[in-house]
């Protein structure tokens, strides 16, 4: 595996600016997405219709306070401002993110101080 801390900047970046098309190339068509208290997201078609039609964040900013990368997952804390659910939020975060051997994200979890995602 081969983990890569510039496609974590880049998910940021995609995720922000609503760029999905991007952000879905940089990961594998068998991810699982997990966050706590939610079912798993698995298959790149259901993370796909997830980013579309689910995910309740409508707009905002993340910003990176910390990259720890052991070589096959990377771990992303940070702080997140924008909306959410038509109110407006701040929050931190801890993402972490596995890769597969073909450098793409192929599992991908999600913690907040908020309780939801």
């Amino acid at each position: 595996m081969s983990a890569d801390p510039e496609a974590i900047e880049r998910y940021y970046e995609y995720v922000d600016r609503e760029a999905y098309d991007e952000l879905f190339d940089l990961f594998a068509d068998d991810v699982t997405y997990r966050r706590p208290g939610q079912e798993p997201i698995e298959g790149i078609d259901e993370f796909r219709r997830f980013y579309r039609e689910v995910r309740t964040i409508e707009r905002g900013t993340h910003a990176v306070d910390e990259l720890i990368d052991d070589g096959e997952t990377i771990a992303a804390r940070g702080r997140f401002d924008g909306t959410l659910d038509g109110q407006q939020v701040e929050f931190g975060f801890v993402d972490v993110h596995r890769f597969n051997d073909d450098g793409e994200i192929e599992s991908r979890w999600t913690y907040t101080d908020t309780g939801r995602v």
